[in-house]
């Protein structure tokens, strides 16, 4: 389960960031995870509360973003969602591909007090 370590690097983010203000608290974490980025949003909801506990987000309001994955084919040029990382192009079956979005994991905004 790599959900643990993901919720400890965001913990370690926000420590950051929070370092650099004046500030004492986060209020809220808002997080953009798309659905090709190999996270379960069920096994980070379970580990969330014990990777927080003695921490700067232990009161904060957690946000989640679910990107959906998008991708372009490499053959036809077709734009179609992406669920899998080996979907295939629903217009010319070729699994070759550019994913255009949905591998994100990233800390997009933090409200600090």
């Amino acid at each position: 389960m790599h959900e643990m370590s993901v919720a400890l690097g965001i913990v370690s983010i926000a420590e950051k960031e929070l370092e650099k203000t004046n500030a004492n608290k986060i209020d809220l974490i808002e997080l953009d995870i798309g659905v090709l980025a190999g996270i379960e949003l069920d096994s980070l909801d379970f580990v969330w509360p014990v990777a927080i506990k003695d921490t700067v987000l232990e009161k904060a309001v957690k946000k989640i973003n679910v990107i959906r994955g998008r991708g372009k084919c490499a053959d036809c040029e077709t734009e179609f969602e992406v669920e899998n990382l080996y979907d295939q192009c629903p217009k010319c079956e070729s699994f070759l591909k550019t994913i255009l979005s949905g591998k994100e994991l990233r800390v997009k905004y933090l409200e600090i007090s």
